[in-house]
């Protein structure tokens, strides 16, 4: 999920070197969304770890 985030900062990046503010401005929309996504995600994933603990062997 990252991945997408950096490919839509790069394309941000490409797109306001070539003038293209509106692009630009909408890919790193895009990328901040996809962003705190991930940032939820992986805190909900590792409460539910530490909630389940680790099971003994």
């Amino acid at each position: 999920m990252l991945g997408w985030v950096v490919t839509f900062l790069i394309i941000a990046l490409i797109a306001g070197i070539l003038g293209f503010g509106g692009v630009a401005g909408a890919s790193i929309e895009i990328a901040k969304v996809i962003f705190f996504i991930a940032v939820v995600l992986f805190l909900v994933s590792a409460v539910v770890g530490v909630a389940r603990g680790r099971s003994r062997v």
